[in-house]
């Protein structure tokens, strides 16, 4: 996988096809002046036995020969971007925030992008905000409620 796409929405089924794949939009609405909202998705992956860990160890080796590149832009400038992973503090056999930053010429303030996964047994849940230059805050909330929901039915 190209470093460029670990912040794009559709990198798993692209990259790590699943055997069944189920995504849904997520929109908040901003609440006062200095909010900016939620948007993003979240998507459920189901993968043949033991593939699930296979990805998600894939995906912290991406993380970590990303963890800083360039990338060229469609109007040919530079874009400077990095990437980085941690454990997200959610119960699972397997979880992982990734965050992408990347910083336009001209502009010293990055976007930055949010996607956590956990992995649960075969299933993988993803929940991925739409970058922007307030880092996210919330990304872990909505994955949790997202594993509360799947396990709650019967997940």
């Amino acid at each position: 996988m190209p470093c460029s796409e670990l912040g794009v929405e559709s990198f798993m089924t692209t990259h790590a096809l699943p055997a069944e794949d189920v995504a849904v939009g997520l929109e908040r609405t901003p609440v006062g002046d200095e909010d900016m909202g939620w948007l993003g998705q979240e998507s459920l992956d189901r993968y043949a036995p033991e593939q699930a860990a296979a990805v998600m160890a894939s995906i912290r080796g991406a993380v970590q020969r990303c963890a800083s590149y360039t990338t060229t832009s469609l109007d040919g400038g530079q874009t400077q971007e990095t990437a980085s992973a941690t454990a997200a503090e959610i119960s699972a056999d397997d979880s992982l925030l990734l965050r992408t930053t990347w910083t336009h010429p001209g502009d010293p303030k990055p976007f930055v992008g949010e996607t956590a996964f956990v992995r649960m047994g075969d299933v993988i849940l993803m929940v991925q905000q739409v970058a922007d230059k307030k880092p996210p805050s919330d990304t872990e909330k909505i994955l949790a409620a997202a594993v509360k929901t799947y396990r709650a039915a019967g997940g």
